[in-house]
């Protein structure tokens, strides 16, 4: 059954409940079992003595203990990378429920969110809310992100604003992800993976000592997957992503003192996203009321209906990228001799190159369009359709100098310099005819400059405080270059440029107290800043230019939270208490221009809120069953936006489309239709959020191998994609099941794999549109009229049910 355009959920409201209840069960029902169990039972359970493996985590820029770091992080490890069978950055948000993403016509346009907080507008000059941080280096633009995540050893999900640590980048927080390690002896590894929908996978790595003193790591892999929706024109696949990555890391030590790890990387990648299928649309429609352009003959042969995943285009969809680099990490280690014994002082630098060339059909369809679309009342003299093509170009280079202090004593710090330039740049063209064309080539660069430190003082022997500060400065600026569109010769018809130069100061200061061995409770208070926004899109004129640059954001937030270790460190149970307000948000919003037309551009929205609970944990049950579960319940609002965007909806006598919610005239926009959104749901921030899983180990003691089986559950509410509030634009709570089994050789010398994802067919969208009485097809006259209205989806990966298979052979 689809559920997609349910604007009530199709679930009963208890069923987050009843997980969250059943996970904080699974904790209580082995304390409880253990009371009432006899001598001999009890004896059992001492043989049975498995417990957890510490959880390593990088989120304080040195290796900590999670449960030792007062901040609210999810980890997601290699074992469960590995049994959800991650590929991209796009299945994270399954395993983390602070995480959503949210799509555009390509990569370019994709946001990561936190805590239902991202980047809602397009463009090179708005930086994102979210940093991706792989190895200690932050990609310069996030489209980086959206490749295979080959090799990946352990993604800590920051939540809340990082800014002191990692930049103005994190204001809603980080993904801090960290490669796997050099093996201390030579080994060798594939892996293999095919589904029945025709996925499949490749990957290979060496790893171990090449010399007493140098070791290495090469990993190379390749992925292949069609699509999920289906092209007419061509048989083709869309929606889906081939890739090919090869990934090094090289270790030199010297000496005892001195290290070096040199991490070159390169990814190729075509991603042909993002096609939204229509769902439905009203019949009697034309393309921009062509006669000759019925929708009839146009999408013939498109089942367009609920679940609807075909479509008939004649030009690709997405982007094609590179994406090279390297890294280099420098280590001295203090001797004890020195004033600094035990400090260790680290050298990172960094370079990247990403290139994307991107396109997008511009009609949605593979007719012959351009004989009859009229230019200026004539027909247009050309054949064939609309179509969209451009490239993304962003260089960056990193360096980053930290002194980190030693993890004894009563005060613990890390220190530093960093200095970061990203120099990138946007060309576009939308042609050949119609008030479609535009053409335009946009240059954003900015270079920052910090002095950061954060470090921990023990009070008393439980007690410490925390106190972190960065100090930064920013000198930004943009270029914006008009041309003629094809097919006319290009010459430039507009230039504008501007510089801007920035000072910031961000911070952390908190409490966290130690209660008793296996407790710790914190408090913290930190802010977040992310610089001036340049709104570098097809809109941009010389209005918009005098009122460059846009403010900055900037967000307040504050967070208790408890981190537990139970049953004899066979349970951890994390929880934290969350309020971040953030003031001057960056976002695409309704604007008066000069010649007192109404147009839609970046402005610096007054004020979001989010706010919320979240619990993570983990229940070593027995050495065979470990359980796993998340929970979140966010509250992402807007508190301050008195020009929002607004939706259409039928009129009363459905014979056109008038605006709806609150939208009204505004007499402070020129009488411009708009509506006041303060208390409104942000775009694609689920209200609750569940996420549980396990496995279970079944040794076999006369084979060579014993078997495993996993499960994981995901639930979250209802969401609303669109930031206008459109009532179409809804999609219904849901629930995803996943299953696999297994065997693996007891000398870990292979692992077969069997998996069944989406296992009970719960259909769901990750995007919605709905277009009223306006857009491309209309019926007016001369034609007979009508009201033209559609709607379409966003299908993801396992909008369906699929089977799969994967091997992984060591050596």
């Amino acid at each position: 059954m689809i559920t997609h355009f349910s604007n009530q959920s199709t679930s009963p409201r208890l069923r987050p409940i009843a997980a969250a209840i059943a996970l904080a069960t699974l904790g209580a029902v082995p304390a409880q079992a253990q009371a009432q169990q006899d001598q001999p039972a009890q004896q059992a359970q001492q043989a049975d003595s498995a417990k957890l493996e510490q959880v390593v985590v990088t989120a304080n820029k040195r290796a900590q203990n999670l449960q030792d770091v007062p901040a609210a992080i999810s980890v997601i490890n290699d074992a469960t990378l590995q049994r959800a069978n991650v590929r991209d950055i796009d299945d994270l948000p399954s395993l983390s429920p602070a995480l959503t993403i949210s799509y555009g016509s390509q990569p370019g346009n994709n946001s990561i969110n936190m805590r239902g907080i991202g980047t809602f507008s397009l463009g090179i000059g708005t930086e994102s809310d979210v940093a991706v941080i792989v190895d200690d280096i932050p990609m310069g633009m996030q489209a980086g992100a959206f490749k295979d995540m080959t090799d990946i050893f352990r993604v800590e999900v920051l939540k809340g604003p990082q800014s002191t640590l990692f930049g103005k980048s994190s204001i809603a927080g980080a993904l801090n992800i960290t490669t796997k390690p050099i093996a201390g002896t030579r080994k060798a590894s594939t892996s293999f993976l095919l589904t029945d929908d025709k996925e499949w996978r490749a990957t290979a790595s060496v790893s171990g000592p090449v010399t007493d003193t140098l070791r290495g790591r090469v990993t190379v892999s390749k992925t292949g997957f069609g699509g999920v929706v289906d092209n007419l024109y061509d048989g083709s696949k869309l929606n889906g992503s081939r890739g090919e990555t090869i990934m090094g890391k090289f270790e030199w030590n010297p000496t005892d003192q001195f290290q070096a790890v040199f991490s070159p990387h390169y990814n190729r990648t075509n991603r042909n996203c993002c096609v939204n299928p229509y769902t439905s649309i009203t019949p009697g429609g034309y393309y921009q009321n062509v006669p000759q352009l019925p929708a009839s003959v146009l999408n013939a042969g498109v089942p367009i209906g609920p679940g609807n995943t075909v479509v008939s285009n004649d030009y690709p969809a997405g982007g094609k990228f590179r994406d090279a680099g390297a890294g280099l990490r420098l280590n001295w280690q203090f001797g004890d001799d020195s004033v600094l014994a035990g400090h260790n002082l680290t050298s990172i630098t960094s370079f990247s190159n990403y290139h994307m060339d991107d396109f997008q059909d511009g009609d949605g369809t593979s007719y012959d369009i351009l004989t009859y679309l009229p230019v200026n009342g004539r027909p247009s003299g050309l054949t064939g359709g609309l179509y969209s093509f451009g490239t993304f170009d962003v260089k960056s280079i990193t360096q980053e100098v930290r002194l980190t202090s030693p993890d004894s004593g009563r005060f613990r710090y890390v220190a530093g310099l960093w200095y970061g330039r990203n120099m990138l740049n946007r060309l576009l063209v939308r042609a050949p005819v119609s008030s479609y064309v535009t053409a335009y080539e946009a240059q954003a660069w900015n270079t920052n400059y910090s002095l950061f430190g954060q470090g921990s003082f023990a009070i008393t022997d439980k007690t410490s405080l925390i106190a972190g500060l960065r100090l930064n400065r920013e000198d930004s600026g943009y270029g914006f270059t008009r041309y003629t569109p094809p097919p006319a010769a290009r010459v430039p018809t507009e230039f504008y440029t501007d510089d801007h130069s920035d000072n910031a100061v961000t911070g952390k200061v908190g409490l966290e107290h130690h209660v008793g061995r296996d407790a710790m409770a914190y408090a913290t208070f930190s802010t977040g800043y992310k610089g001036v926004a340049y709104d570098l899109t097809s809109g941009f004129n010389a209005a918009v230019a005098r009122k460059q640059p846009v403010d900055p954001e900037k967000a307040k937030n504050f967070e208790l939270g408890l981190k537990t270790t139970l049953l004899d460190n066979r349970a951890t149970l994390d929880i934290a208490l969350f309020n971040t307000n953030f003031r001057g948000f960056q976002q695409a919003a309704g604007f008066t221009d000069d010649d007192n037309v109404f147009r839609t551009t970046l402005h610096s929205i007054g004020g979001l809120r989010t706010r919320g609970l979240e619990v993570d944990g983990t229940l070593r049950v027995s050495r065979a069953l470990l359980l796993n579960g998340s929970f979140a319940w966010t509250q992402a609002t807007i508190t301050e936006f008195e020009n929002g965007p607004c939706h259409w909806v039928l009129n009363a006598a459905g014979t056109g489309a008038i605006v709806g919610g609150n939208c009204a005239p505004n007499p402070k926009y020129a009488n411009s239709n708009v509506q006041n959104l303060a208390g409104a749901t942000l775009p694609n921030a689920p209200k609750i959020k569940v996420n549980l899983g396990g496995q279970y180990d079944l040794p076999l003691r006369e084979a060579g191998f014993d078997l495993f089986f996993t499960g994981a559950y995901r639930w979250q509410s209802r969401t609303q994609f669109a930031l206008n509030q459109d009532p179409m634009t809804v999609q219904g709570g849901y629930g995803i099941a996943n299953i696999g089994f297994g065997m693996k050789d007891k000398r870990d010398r292979y692992k077969l794999s069997f998996f069944v994802n989406n296992l009970f067919d719960k259909t769901y969208a990750i995007g919605l549109g709905n277009s009223v009485a306006t857009g491309t097809w209309s019926a007016r006259a001369p034609n007979p009229v009508a009201v033209v209205s559609t709607t379409s989806w966003l299908p993801p990966r396992d909008y369906t049910r699929y089977f799969g298979a994967r091997l992984d052979l060591n050596f």
